[in-house]
């Protein structure tokens, strides 16, 4: 679900997107090495982006919110200037909850080594449920 300042809605306000829809946008595989996972994985799903581009979405941030509450808010800079994804495949297997799915924000941080920090890592939410855009 997403909601907030968003153009492109399919739900009351909000954009409901199921695994299909998620499937149906640009995608991007990416080869990472995580503080969550032994050695680089394969994380694929929609490029961030796409879906931004999907819902409109007009905001400067987001909050990416998990399944456990968990949120975090993320300038929409990041998935401008990044490949950022929303992960729903580890290693070409759909992600579980249990897995850290059904959706894991992955940022490319073997291409761009800058990223691999705290504060990117803060904001790599697993897990999500929704994401708010604001401001």
């Amino acid at each position: 679900t997403i909601a907030g300042n968003i153009t492109h809605t399919n739900g009351d306000g909000v954009a409901l997107f199921d695994r299909a829809m998620l499937e149906e946008l640009e995608s991007r595989s990416t080869v990472a090495s995580t503080p969550w996972f032994d050695g680089p994985r394969t994380f694929e799903g929609p490029l961030a982006s796409a879906l931004l581009d999907a819902v409109g979405a007009q905001g400067s941030s987001l909050r990416v919110i998990a399944l456990n509450d968990y949120s975090s808010d993320v300038p929409v800079a990041d998935l401008r200037d990044f490949p950022v994804v929303f992960a729903t495949h580890l290693d070409g297997e759909v992600m579980s909850v249990r897995d850290k799915g059904p959706l894991f924000m992955i940022y490319p941080f073997d291409e761009s080594p800058e990223l691999f920090n705290e504060v990117y890592f803060g904001r790599s939410v697993w897990q999500i449920a929704r994401i708010e855009v604001i401001e």
